[in-house]
Protein backbone atom coordinates (compact mmCIF):
# COMPACT_ATOMS: atom_id res chain seq x y z
CA UNK A 1 0.00 0.00 0.00
CA UNK A 2 3.00 2.59 0.91
CA UNK A 3 3.84 2.47 -2.26
CA UNK A 4 1.10 3.67 -4.11
CA UNK A 5 0.58 6.59 -2.20
CA UNK A 6 2.84 9.45 -1.22
CA UNK A 7 2.93 11.01 2.08
CA UNK A 8 2.80 15.05 1.80
CA UNK A 9 2.78 17.07 5.54
CA UNK A 10 3.71 20.65 6.12
CA UNK A 11 4.51 21.75 9.66
CA UNK A 12 3.03 24.26 12.27
CA UNK A 13 6.20 24.77 14.96
CA UNK A 14 5.07 26.71 18.33
CA UNK A 15 8.08 28.28 19.68
CA UNK A 16 7.65 29.89 23.58
CA UNK A 17 10.31 32.96 23.40
CA UNK A 18 12.56 32.97 26.61
CA UNK A 19 11.60 36.74 27.60
CA UNK A 20 10.87 37.64 31.57
CA UNK A 21 7.46 38.88 30.65
CA UNK A 22 4.66 37.93 28.58
CA UNK A 23 4.26 39.56 24.90
CA UNK A 24 1.47 42.22 26.02
CA UNK A 25 1.77 42.51 29.83
CA UNK A 26 4.31 42.33 32.65
CA UNK A 27 3.19 38.98 34.48
CA UNK A 28 6.20 36.39 34.50
CA UNK A 29 7.18 33.92 32.21
CA UNK A 30 8.06 31.45 34.57
CA UNK A 31 7.34 27.85 33.85
CA UNK A 32 5.20 26.30 36.77
CA UNK A 33 3.95 28.43 39.61
CA UNK A 34 0.65 27.83 41.43
CA UNK A 35 -2.31 28.00 38.89
CA UNK A 36 -3.35 31.32 37.26
CA UNK A 37 -0.61 33.08 39.62
CA UNK A 38 1.22 34.18 36.74
CA UNK A 39 -1.85 36.34 35.69
CA UNK A 40 -3.11 40.15 35.51
CA UNK A 41 -6.11 41.49 33.76
CA UNK A 42 -4.25 42.21 30.77
CA UNK A 43 -3.68 38.30 30.53
CA UNK A 44 -6.96 37.02 31.32
CA UNK A 45 -8.72 39.82 29.13
CA UNK A 46 -10.99 42.12 31.39
CA UNK A 47 -13.04 44.67 29.84
CA UNK A 48 -11.14 47.85 29.95
CA UNK A 49 -7.72 46.08 29.76
CA UNK A 50 -4.98 47.48 27.08
CA UNK A 51 -1.86 45.41 25.63
CA UNK A 52 1.30 46.50 25.11
CA UNK A 53 3.51 44.80 22.96
CA UNK A 54 7.00 43.54 24.42
CA UNK A 55 9.75 44.68 21.83
CA UNK A 56 12.03 41.55 22.61
CA UNK A 57 9.46 39.36 21.61
CA UNK A 58 9.69 41.26 17.72
CA UNK A 59 13.73 41.27 18.21
CA UNK A 60 13.70 37.38 18.89
CA UNK A 61 11.23 36.62 16.14
CA UNK A 62 13.70 38.87 13.96
CA UNK A 63 16.60 36.66 14.94
CA UNK A 64 14.76 33.36 14.35
CA UNK A 65 13.38 34.51 10.74
CA UNK A 66 17.24 35.86 9.86
CA UNK A 67 18.74 32.28 10.77
CA UNK A 68 16.25 30.49 8.77
CA UNK A 69 16.81 32.71 5.51
CA UNK A 70 13.62 34.62 5.44
CA UNK A 71 12.50 38.02 4.41
CA UNK A 72 12.17 40.47 7.00
CA UNK A 73 8.93 42.63 7.12
CA UNK A 74 9.77 46.20 7.73
CA UNK A 75 6.34 46.58 8.25
CA UNK A 76 3.71 43.94 10.28
CA UNK A 77 0.62 44.44 12.17
CA UNK A 78 -1.39 42.54 14.92
CA UNK A 79 -4.63 40.36 14.44
CA UNK A 80 -7.66 39.14 16.32
CA UNK A 81 -7.75 35.26 15.70
CA UNK A 82 -11.56 34.80 16.82
CA UNK A 83 -12.68 31.36 18.19
CA UNK A 84 -14.01 30.59 21.51
CA UNK A 85 -12.30 27.96 23.80
CA UNK A 86 -12.40 27.42 27.64
CA UNK A 87 -8.44 28.21 27.83
CA UNK A 88 -9.09 31.62 25.36
CA UNK A 89 -10.31 33.97 28.35
CA UNK A 90 -11.08 37.28 25.51
CA UNK A 91 -12.56 34.66 23.12
CA UNK A 92 -9.75 35.52 20.86
CA UNK A 93 -6.43 35.25 20.27
CA UNK A 94 -3.97 38.27 19.30
CA UNK A 95 -1.74 37.07 16.75
CA UNK A 96 -1.00 37.87 12.97
CA UNK A 97 -2.90 36.76 9.64
CA UNK A 98 -1.82 38.82 6.04
CA UNK A 99 1.18 40.73 7.51
CA UNK A 100 3.41 38.66 9.24
CA UNK A 101 7.06 39.99 10.56
CA UNK A 102 8.84 36.88 8.68
CA UNK A 103 8.54 35.65 5.18
CA UNK A 104 10.06 32.87 2.58
CA UNK A 105 12.87 31.18 4.53
CA UNK A 106 13.98 28.12 3.91
CA UNK A 107 15.60 24.95 5.68
CA UNK A 108 18.08 22.09 3.87
CA UNK A 109 18.26 18.34 4.76
CA UNK A 110 21.00 16.00 4.57
CA UNK A 111 19.25 14.25 1.70
CA UNK A 112 19.60 17.42 -0.52
CA UNK A 113 16.21 18.28 -0.06
CA UNK A 114 15.00 22.39 0.89
CA UNK A 115 11.77 22.40 3.24
CA UNK A 116 10.19 26.38 2.66
CA UNK A 117 9.13 27.92 4.97
CA UNK A 118 6.05 29.97 4.28
CA UNK A 119 5.91 32.68 7.53
CA UNK A 120 7.19 33.30 10.92
CA UNK A 121 4.65 34.89 12.94
CA UNK A 122 4.39 36.19 16.54
CA UNK A 123 1.33 35.67 18.72
CA UNK A 124 0.50 35.01 22.24
CA UNK A 125 -0.13 31.88 23.91
CA UNK A 126 -3.51 29.87 25.80
CA UNK A 127 -3.45 28.90 28.94
CA UNK A 128 -3.44 25.23 29.71
CA UNK A 129 -6.51 22.87 30.51
CA UNK A 130 -6.21 20.59 33.29
CA UNK A 131 -8.77 16.81 33.14
CA UNK A 132 -9.42 15.38 35.93
CA UNK A 133 -11.88 12.86 36.89
CA UNK A 134 -14.39 14.19 34.54
CA UNK A 135 -14.01 17.36 35.53
CA UNK A 136 -12.09 20.39 33.39
CA UNK A 137 -9.72 23.03 35.15
CA UNK A 138 -8.26 26.05 33.43
CA UNK A 139 -4.37 27.71 34.49
CA UNK A 140 -4.05 30.94 33.12
CA UNK A 141 -0.41 31.16 33.84
CA UNK A 142 0.89 30.10 30.13
CA UNK A 143 -1.72 32.63 28.40
CA UNK A 144 -0.22 35.39 27.13
CA UNK A 145 3.23 33.65 26.86
CA UNK A 146 5.04 34.80 23.58
CA UNK A 147 5.25 32.41 20.78
CA UNK A 148 6.84 32.27 17.37
CA UNK A 149 4.87 29.95 14.99
CA UNK A 150 7.09 28.76 12.08
CA UNK A 151 4.95 27.81 8.97
CA UNK A 152 6.20 25.59 6.33
CA UNK A 153 5.16 24.99 2.81
CA UNK A 154 3.92 21.01 2.16
CA UNK A 155 7.05 19.79 1.60
CA UNK A 156 7.68 16.93 3.79
CA UNK A 157 7.80 13.41 2.31
CA UNK A 158 8.77 11.12 5.32
CA UNK A 159 8.39 10.91 8.91
CA UNK A 160 12.83 10.49 8.72
CA UNK A 161 12.88 14.55 7.17
CA UNK A 162 10.19 15.66 9.91
CA UNK A 163 12.62 14.49 12.74
CA UNK A 164 15.51 15.97 11.20
CA UNK A 165 13.84 19.24 10.38
CA UNK A 166 12.47 19.80 13.77
CA UNK A 167 15.61 18.44 15.51
CA UNK A 168 17.16 21.18 13.54
CA UNK A 169 14.93 24.11 14.64
CA UNK A 170 15.54 23.08 17.99
CA UNK A 171 19.03 23.40 17.73
CA UNK A 172 18.70 26.53 16.03
CA UNK A 173 16.68 28.19 18.65
CA UNK A 174 18.68 27.24 21.42
CA UNK A 175 21.81 28.51 19.42
CA UNK A 176 20.15 31.80 19.08
CA UNK A 177 19.36 32.29 22.96
CA UNK A 178 15.50 32.51 22.07
CA UNK A 179 14.09 29.59 23.30
CA UNK A 180 14.88 26.74 25.88
CA UNK A 181 12.62 24.52 23.22
CA UNK A 182 11.81 21.79 26.19
CA UNK A 183 9.81 19.82 24.50
CA UNK A 184 8.59 18.17 27.77
CA UNK A 185 7.22 21.61 29.03
CA UNK A 186 5.71 22.97 26.00
CA UNK A 187 7.90 25.05 25.11
CA UNK A 188 8.19 23.39 21.46
CA UNK A 189 5.02 22.16 20.03
CA UNK A 190 4.42 21.05 16.91
CA UNK A 191 0.92 20.68 14.49
CA UNK A 192 0.99 18.43 11.53
CA UNK A 193 -0.77 19.09 8.62
CA UNK A 194 -1.29 15.65 6.43
CA UNK A 195 -2.65 14.51 3.57
CA UNK A 196 -1.78 11.50 0.74
CA UNK A 197 -1.69 11.73 -2.87
CA UNK A 198 -0.99 8.95 -5.47
CA UNK A 199 2.58 8.22 -6.43
CA UNK A 200 3.55 11.00 -9.31
CA UNK A 201 0.14 13.25 -8.81
CA UNK A 202 0.98 17.26 -8.18
CA UNK A 203 -2.14 17.45 -6.81
CA UNK A 204 -2.61 17.75 -2.77
CA UNK A 205 -5.25 15.73 -1.03
CA UNK A 206 -7.67 16.31 1.84
CA UNK A 207 -5.49 17.39 4.59
CA UNK A 208 -6.10 16.62 8.71
CA UNK A 209 -4.25 18.41 11.42
CA UNK A 210 -3.13 17.03 14.08
CA UNK A 211 -2.77 19.25 16.86
CA UNK A 212 -0.15 20.06 19.55
CA UNK A 213 2.58 17.77 19.70
CA UNK A 214 5.89 17.79 21.94
CA UNK A 215 7.60 14.72 21.79
CA UNK A 216 9.87 13.52 19.08
CA UNK A 217 8.17 10.06 19.73
CA UNK A 218 4.77 11.24 19.12
CA UNK A 219 5.62 13.16 16.49
CA UNK A 220 6.55 10.06 14.33
CA UNK A 221 3.80 7.45 15.52
CA UNK A 222 1.21 10.22 15.14
CA UNK A 223 2.41 10.49 11.14
CA UNK A 224 2.78 6.54 10.88
CA UNK A 225 -0.82 6.31 11.80
CA UNK A 226 -2.31 8.82 10.39
CA UNK A 227 -0.62 8.39 6.99
CA UNK A 228 -1.43 4.91 7.45
CA UNK A 229 -4.91 5.86 7.85
CA UNK A 230 -5.53 7.61 4.96
CA UNK A 231 -4.47 5.27 2.83
CA UNK A 232 -6.61 2.61 3.66
CA UNK A 233 -9.74 5.08 3.56
CA UNK A 234 -8.65 6.00 -0.05
CA UNK A 235 -7.80 2.36 -0.93
CA UNK A 236 -11.71 1.21 0.55
CA UNK A 237 -13.20 4.32 -1.93
CA UNK A 238 -13.84 6.42 1.22
CA UNK A 239 -13.01 9.95 1.25
CA UNK A 240 -10.57 11.54 4.21
CA UNK A 241 -12.84 14.56 5.80
CA UNK A 242 -11.02 17.67 6.71
CA UNK A 243 -10.47 17.74 10.67
CA UNK A 244 -8.61 18.40 13.17
CA UNK A 245 -7.31 15.57 15.30
CA UNK A 246 -5.45 14.77 18.63
CA UNK A 247 -2.66 11.82 19.15
CA UNK A 248 -4.04 9.54 21.73
CA UNK A 249 -0.53 8.65 23.19
CA UNK A 250 -2.00 5.24 25.11
CA UNK A 251 -3.73 3.97 22.49
CA UNK A 252 -1.63 5.22 19.68
CA UNK A 253 -4.13 6.41 17.28
CA UNK A 254 -5.69 9.96 15.88
CA UNK A 255 -9.04 11.01 17.21
CA UNK A 256 -11.03 13.90 15.79
CA UNK A 257 -11.60 16.90 17.58
CA UNK A 258 -13.36 19.14 15.86
CA UNK A 259 -13.92 19.99 11.81
CA UNK A 260 -10.63 21.75 10.37
CA UNK A 261 -11.14 25.46 10.51
CA UNK A 262 -10.46 27.61 7.70
CA UNK A 263 -8.62 31.28 7.88
CA UNK A 264 -12.35 32.82 7.14
CA UNK A 265 -13.52 30.89 9.74
CA UNK A 266 -11.16 32.81 12.56
CA UNK A 267 -13.07 36.64 11.05
CA UNK A 268 -9.39 37.77 11.50
CA UNK A 269 -9.50 41.48 11.48
CA UNK A 270 -6.65 44.13 12.76
CA UNK A 271 -6.19 44.55 16.62
CA UNK A 272 -7.45 48.36 17.15
CA UNK A 273 -5.14 48.66 20.60
CA UNK A 274 -2.04 47.34 19.15
CA UNK A 275 0.04 50.10 16.54
CA UNK A 276 1.92 48.97 13.66
CA UNK A 277 5.11 47.37 13.96
CA UNK A 278 7.72 49.16 12.16
CA UNK A 279 11.40 47.37 11.74
CA UNK A 280 13.92 49.86 10.31
CA UNK A 281 16.69 48.31 7.88
CA UNK A 282 19.64 49.04 10.34
CA UNK A 283 18.08 47.00 12.94
CA UNK A 284 17.57 44.39 11.05
CA UNK A 285 21.20 44.56 9.81
CA UNK A 286 22.38 45.21 13.76
CA UNK A 287 20.40 41.87 14.36
CA UNK A 288 21.85 39.75 11.00
CA UNK A 289 25.49 41.00 12.74
CA UNK A 290 24.42 39.63 16.27
CA UNK A 291 23.86 36.13 15.29
CA UNK A 292 26.13 33.73 16.30
CA UNK A 293 27.90 30.97 14.39
CA UNK A 294 24.82 28.48 13.56
CA UNK A 295 25.08 24.53 14.23
CA UNK A 296 25.20 23.19 10.74
CA UNK A 297 28.09 25.68 10.21
CA UNK A 298 29.83 25.08 13.11
CA UNK A 299 30.15 21.40 13.01
CA UNK A 300 31.44 21.84 9.06
CA UNK A 301 34.17 24.29 10.62
CA UNK A 302 35.50 21.66 13.41
CA UNK A 303 35.97 19.27 10.49
CA UNK A 304 37.97 21.68 8.75
CA UNK A 305 39.83 23.03 11.16
CA UNK A 306 40.18 20.51 14.28
CA UNK A 307 40.13 17.33 12.09
CA UNK A 308 36.99 15.73 13.79
CA UNK A 309 35.00 13.21 12.58
CA UNK A 310 31.78 14.86 10.82
CA UNK A 311 29.81 12.59 13.82
CA UNK A 312 32.00 13.95 16.39
CA UNK A 313 31.52 17.47 14.87
CA UNK A 314 28.06 17.22 14.80
CA UNK A 315 27.72 16.09 18.37
CA UNK A 316 29.95 18.90 19.98
CA UNK A 317 27.55 21.10 17.78
CA UNK A 318 24.52 20.16 19.45
CA UNK A 319 25.78 22.13 22.58
CA UNK A 320 26.83 25.63 22.27
CA UNK A 321 28.49 25.55 25.93
CA UNK A 322 30.47 22.27 25.45
CA UNK A 323 31.44 23.88 22.05
CA UNK A 324 32.74 26.47 23.38
CA UNK A 325 34.49 24.54 25.72
CA UNK A 326 36.13 22.47 23.46
CA UNK A 327 37.59 25.02 21.27
CA UNK A 328 39.36 26.93 24.68
CA UNK A 329 40.82 23.05 25.45
CA UNK A 330 41.82 22.72 21.66
CA UNK A 331 43.59 25.93 20.91
CA UNK A 332 47.49 25.73 19.93
CA UNK A 333 47.30 21.71 20.08
CA UNK A 334 48.38 19.50 17.29
CA UNK A 335 46.15 17.13 17.95
CA UNK A 336 42.93 18.74 18.78
CA UNK A 337 41.15 15.19 18.42
CA UNK A 338 43.10 14.30 21.77
CA UNK A 339 40.61 16.77 23.57
CA UNK A 340 37.59 16.09 21.75
CA UNK A 341 37.66 12.14 22.73
CA UNK A 342 38.11 13.25 26.42
CA UNK A 343 35.27 15.69 26.40
CA UNK A 344 32.98 13.30 23.82
CA UNK A 345 34.22 10.25 25.91
CA UNK A 346 35.01 10.33 30.25
CA UNK A 347 33.41 13.71 30.49
CA UNK A 348 29.98 13.19 27.93
CA UNK A 349 29.89 10.14 30.31
CA UNK A 350 29.97 12.05 33.43
CA UNK A 351 27.48 14.08 32.44
CA UNK A 352 25.04 12.11 30.91
CA UNK A 353 21.66 13.58 30.63
CA UNK A 354 20.83 16.11 27.77
CA UNK A 355 20.01 18.51 30.21
CA UNK A 356 23.90 18.80 31.66
CA UNK A 357 25.22 18.31 28.23
CA UNK A 358 23.50 21.88 27.54
CA UNK A 359 24.59 23.63 31.04
CA UNK A 360 28.34 21.73 30.74
CA UNK A 361 29.40 22.62 33.91
CA UNK A 362 32.47 20.61 34.29
CA UNK A 363 34.77 21.09 37.77
CA UNK A 364 37.54 22.16 36.01
CA UNK A 365 38.29 25.01 33.25
CA UNK A 366 39.11 24.13 29.47
CA UNK A 367 42.50 25.01 30.19
CA UNK A 368 43.04 22.06 32.58
CA UNK A 369 41.65 19.94 29.95
CA UNK A 370 44.45 21.88 27.40
CA UNK A 371 47.38 20.72 29.90
CA UNK A 372 46.33 16.61 29.80
CA UNK A 373 45.96 16.66 26.07
CA UNK A 374 49.34 18.34 25.76
CA UNK A 375 50.71 15.88 28.33
CA UNK A 376 49.22 13.17 26.16
CA UNK A 377 50.45 14.61 22.56
CA UNK A 378 54.03 15.68 23.93
CA UNK A 379 54.40 11.78 24.73
CA UNK A 380 55.44 12.20 28.55
CA UNK A 381 52.10 9.89 29.13
CA UNK A 382 50.41 8.20 27.60
CA UNK A 383 46.42 7.50 26.72
CA UNK A 384 45.91 4.90 29.73
CA UNK A 385 47.29 7.05 32.26
CA UNK A 386 45.55 10.30 30.88
CA UNK A 387 42.11 8.30 31.03
CA UNK A 388 42.54 7.49 34.75
CA UNK A 389 44.03 11.03 35.70
CA UNK A 390 40.79 12.76 33.85
CA UNK A 391 38.42 10.74 36.11
CA UNK A 392 40.42 11.36 39.06
CA UNK A 393 39.64 15.09 37.87
CA UNK A 394 36.31 14.83 37.38
CA UNK A 395 36.06 13.57 40.85
CA UNK A 396 38.37 16.13 42.62
CA UNK A 397 37.84 19.22 40.08
CA UNK A 398 41.67 19.47 39.94
CA UNK A 399 44.48 20.16 37.59
CA UNK A 400 46.34 17.27 36.00
CA UNK A 401 49.73 18.74 37.37
CA UNK A 402 47.99 18.30 41.02
CA UNK A 403 47.20 14.88 40.50
CA UNK A 404 50.68 13.68 38.51
CA UNK A 405 54.12 12.83 40.28
CA UNK A 406 57.20 13.92 38.10
CA UNK A 407 57.56 9.97 38.08
CA UNK A 408 54.34 9.92 36.22
CA UNK A 409 56.12 11.89 33.21
CA UNK A 410 59.53 10.06 33.57
CA UNK A 411 59.86 8.02 30.40
CA UNK A 412 60.18 4.21 30.76
CA UNK A 413 63.34 3.62 28.75
CA UNK A 414 64.03 -0.26 27.38
CA UNK A 415 66.47 -1.47 29.78
CA UNK A 416 64.06 -0.52 32.80
CA UNK A 417 61.16 -2.02 30.55
CA UNK A 418 62.97 -5.15 30.34
CA UNK A 419 63.61 -5.17 34.45
CA UNK A 420 59.66 -4.83 34.79
CA UNK A 421 58.56 -7.78 32.58
CA UNK A 422 61.02 -9.69 34.21
CA UNK A 423 59.97 -8.90 37.57
CA UNK A 424 56.07 -9.74 36.10
CA UNK A 425 56.93 -13.28 34.89
CA UNK A 426 58.93 -14.29 38.02
CA UNK A 427 55.61 -12.95 40.22
CA UNK A 428 53.28 -15.15 38.46
CA UNK A 429 54.90 -18.14 36.93
CA UNK A 430 51.20 -19.40 35.93
CA UNK A 431 50.48 -16.85 33.67
CA UNK A 432 53.80 -17.14 32.04
CA UNK A 433 53.31 -21.16 31.78
CA UNK A 434 50.26 -20.33 30.18
CA UNK A 435 51.40 -18.46 27.62
CA UNK A 436 53.98 -20.83 26.72
CA UNK A 437 50.95 -23.72 26.82
CA UNK A 438 49.22 -21.42 23.86
CA UNK A 439 46.97 -19.56 26.22
CA UNK A 440 47.16 -16.02 25.10
CA UNK A 441 44.95 -14.29 26.91
CA UNK A 442 47.58 -15.17 29.17
CA UNK A 443 50.09 -12.93 28.31
CA UNK A 444 47.55 -10.15 28.82
CA UNK A 445 47.91 -10.80 32.81
CA UNK A 446 51.42 -10.15 32.53
CA UNK A 447 50.94 -6.83 30.33
CA UNK A 448 48.60 -5.57 33.63
CA UNK A 449 51.28 -6.09 35.74
CA UNK A 450 54.03 -3.94 33.93
CA UNK A 451 51.14 -1.77 33.49
CA UNK A 452 50.18 -1.57 37.24
CA UNK A 453 53.99 -1.37 37.81
CA UNK A 454 54.61 2.33 36.11
CA UNK A 455 51.29 2.96 36.98
CA UNK A 456 50.03 3.31 32.74
CA UNK A 457 53.69 5.22 32.12
CA UNK A 458 55.24 1.90 30.08
CA UNK A 459 53.45 1.17 26.31
CA UNK A 460 51.70 -1.80 26.09
CA UNK A 461 52.62 -2.28 22.74
CA UNK A 462 55.99 -2.20 23.75
CA UNK A 463 55.75 -4.49 27.18
CA UNK A 464 53.97 -6.69 25.25
CA UNK A 465 56.64 -7.30 22.51
CA UNK A 466 59.44 -7.22 25.32
CA UNK A 467 57.24 -10.28 27.17
CA UNK A 468 56.96 -12.51 23.46
CA UNK A 469 60.76 -11.98 23.51
CA UNK A 470 61.48 -13.31 26.87
CA UNK A 471 58.83 -16.41 27.04
CA UNK A 472 60.43 -17.36 23.42
CA UNK A 473 61.01 -21.12 23.91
Amino acid sequence: MSCEYELVAGLETHVELSTKTKIFCSCSTAFGGQPNSHCCPVCIGLPGTLPKLNRQVVRYAIRAGLALGCRISEISKMDRKNYVYPDLPKAYQISQFDKPLCRDGAVELSNGRTIRINRIHIEEDAGKLIHERGDTFVDYNRGGVPLIEIVTEPDFRSVSEVKEYVELLQLTMKYLGISDCRMEEGSLRCDVNLSVRPQGSETLGTRTEIKNMNSFTHIARAIEYEFSRQQELLAAGEPVIQETLRYDTTSGVTESMRSKEDAQDYRYFRDPDLVTIRVTPEEIEELRASLPELPAAKAIRFTAQYGLSGADSALLSRYPRCADYFEQAAAGLKKPRIAANFLLGQVFSRLGSEAAKEACVIPFDAAALHRLAALVEDGKINMGLAKSTLERMLDLGKGPEDLLSPADMEAVDDKKLEELCRAAIEADPRAAEGFLGGKEKALQALIGAVMRATRGRASAPAAEKQLRMLLKP
